[in-house]
């Protein structure tokens, strides 16, 4: 069953941030882990949006995306990350 990564963010340094994007999305081929979707907030129907974009990433299955974000390339990124952004992320799983 496909998983999905989802990052809502707040930019806080646009450069760090593509600087982290890049180099995160080289460290999700191994894992096969492709962009579902990026985008930037628009409107909010219901409920607090606290963030300006969202990113979605999708693997073939949970053990894959667990095992990329724990991986030692992707682990070396999450300085960058943090100072580049805030972010709050969750996975989910197609039933």
């Amino acid at each position: 069953m496909a998983a999905f990564f989802i990052a809502n963010v707040t930019v806080k340094d646009p450069e760090k941030f593509q600087a982290y994007a890049a180099k995160a999305g080289e460290t999700m081929k191994k894992y096969q882990g492709e962009v579902a979707l990026r985008g930037k907030f628009e409107q909010g129907l219901k409920g607090d949006a606290d963030h300006h974009a969202v990113a979605v990433v999708r693997f073939p299955s949970h053990d894959d995306l667990r095992s990329w974000y724990f991986s030692e390339a992707y682990q070396a990124v999450i300085p960058l990350r943090d100072e580049a952004a805030e972010m709050s992320i969750t996975t989910y799983v197609e039933p």
